[in-house]
């Protein structure tokens, strides 16, 4: 086999592969065995008789092509194995020399992912925040914890600070004066000075009584999670169905007893200490994860063919898809919320979708270089760990899939080479 390379641009390859005489000759054999069973030759059982004879009694224009799809794919694979392509997509052939069995040469175009020029991820450091849990921190999940248990007697007077109201509500742009999608609720139970809604909105209620009605503006944050709600004005028209007092229970061991395998209030506080401290060291590392994956990008080079980053922008949007259908939206009214069409909704995927897969592939390359692996008994391990959490028997026998295992295999890879990149990062 002879192969000469052309590099058409960054991400796209013109292989030109011609094909030896020992590779002909083996691959005809192999199709004319393939198609034996199929061919009656006198006095011979099927798929016994000799290929010269087999060849006799063939069409030869299905030889042909039944040689050809064999020899011009594996042909196409040496070539990539021996070159360590990475396609990312089938190729394109074009046949530009064929004599039958004599003479075979083809070219093949095919998109790749480029060079990957790996940053000095070694030099990188960062410190690990030591997370910290105040007593203000505990005594906000303990007030949590006692208005979840709070008994609720309705009033008729004014709701006030730390009474639940139900209420309906739906909001309308400020200047369009257009319903906003996601902005309305019915019969909706709101604890207020809770904090849960959008700045401004609790203290609105404030002084309504049951079958109370209040029409008010709220300017969305600028940091507010959907962007077309970014410094927003918002006008919420509200009606109050009920007002409810809540008595919230006293702080002692007996309340304690009641929220778990607590004997005294002390040890409740210490295990949410102990849960906060957990939930903040996870956050602390998954903050030193994004930060440490951003300069590693950042000190590093990789030319990602178009291919990848339009199904990376396919997955993200799809996974958007089922958010809003969970929160009862369409697709569509999502574009109209956020003043897109799915085109320009698409583009705006792109950055993140480009630098989702470089950083999936430097990954990867750090792998290699460090030649991380991991073992049949840490998979076998692992998917014990995730049958654990799972009853169900299809849940159960997925796990156990061939692609499954891989998907879980290829988390351990990432999540090792994580750790050897924090090692590096952390270490003084």
């Amino acid at each position: 086999m002879h192969v000469t390379k052309e590099q058409r641009n960054p991400t796209k390859l013109k292989l030109t592969i011609t094909a030896d005489q020992a590779l002909i000759d083996t691959v005809k054999q192999q199709i004319l065995q393939k198609l034996s069973n199929n061919v009656k030759v006198a006095g011979f059982r099927p798929g016994k008789a000799p290929a010269h004879l087999v060849e006799k009694q063939l069409d030869q224009a299905v030889l042909q092509t039944e040689f050809l799809d064999e020899a011009v794919n594996q042909l196409y694979v040496a070539a990539a194995r021996e070159g360590q392509l990475r396609p990312v997509a089938p190729p394109q052939v074009t046949l530009t020399k064929f004599v039958p069995f004599t003479a075979l040469e083809f070219a093949a175009e095919v998109e790749v992912v480029g060079a990957v020029k790996l940053g000095d991820y070694k030099r990188i450091k960062l410190t690990l925040k030591k997370p910290v849990v105040a007593a203000k921190d505990v005594d906000e999940v303990l007030d949590n914890l006692r208005q979840r248990s709070a008994t609720k007697a309705p009033v008729e007077r004014a709701a006030k600070t730390g009474d639940e109201v139900t209420i309906d509500f739906s909001g309308t742009d400020a200047k369009t004066k257009e319903p906003i999608a996601g902005a309305d609720g019915k019969n909706y139970p709101l604890v207020l000075g809770s904090k849960s809604f959008i700045p401004g909105f609790e203290d609105e209620l404030i002084g309504l009584k049951p079958a109370g009605t209040k029409s008010f503006t709220i300017t969305f944050p600028k940091d507010y999670g959907s962007k077309a709600l970014q410094s927003r004005q918002v006008v919420f028209a509200v009606t109050v169905h009920q007002v409810q007092a809540l008595t919230m229970p006293k702080l002692d061991d007996a309340l304690a007893a009641s929220i778990g395998p607590f004997k005294t209030v002390a040890e409740l506080k210490a295990d949410i200490k102990k849960q906060l401290l957990a939930e903040r060291q996870q956050e602390a590392q998954r903050a030193l994860d994004d930060e440490l994956l951003t300069k590693l990008v950042d000190k590093s080079t990789v030319a990602i063919p178009a291919t990848l980053v339009d199904e990376e922008i396919g997955r993200l949007e799809d996974e958007e898809k089922r958010n809003l259908a969970y929160r009862g939206q369409t697709w569509q009214e999502h574009l109209d919320q956020e003043g897109v069409t799915a085109e320009a909704h698409r583009e705006q995927k792109r950055e993140t979708a480009e630098q989702r897969i470089k950083a999936g592939l430097i990954l990867g390359e750090v792998t290699e270089r460090e030649q991380i692996t991991t073992t049949p008994e840490e998979l076998d391990i692992q998917i014990q760990l995730l049958k654990g959490r799972y009853s169900d028997p299809a849940m159960l026998a997925e796990l156990d899939k061939p692609e499954n295992r891989r998907d879980i295999n290829s988390r351990l890879l990432t999540e090792k080479t994580l750790n050897k990149l924090r090692s590096y990062a952390t270490s003084k």
